[in-house]
């Protein structure tokens, strides 16, 4: 398990709505197979631990 300090970013939108961002190492974005075309994701935030998981969305199969 690799760990990281990194900071959180605020913005303010135009209507005063305050939103938030955290930027991933790219060496862990790449290990989650995630990429430009393929980049969604599930996140889930644990209440009671206080963590938030992060993992690939996964492709729903497609009958043709």
């Amino acid at each position: 398990m690799e760990k990281r300090d990194l900071k959180i970013i605020f913005s303010k939108g135009g209507s005063g709505s305050i939103s938030s961002r955290v930027t991933l190492p790219i060496k862990w974005i790449k290990k989650m197979g995630l990429e430009i075309s393929n980049r969604e994701l599930e996140v889930t935030f644990n209440e009671e631990k206080n963590i938030i998981e992060i993992k690939p969305k996964k492709e729903k199969n497609r009958v043709s």
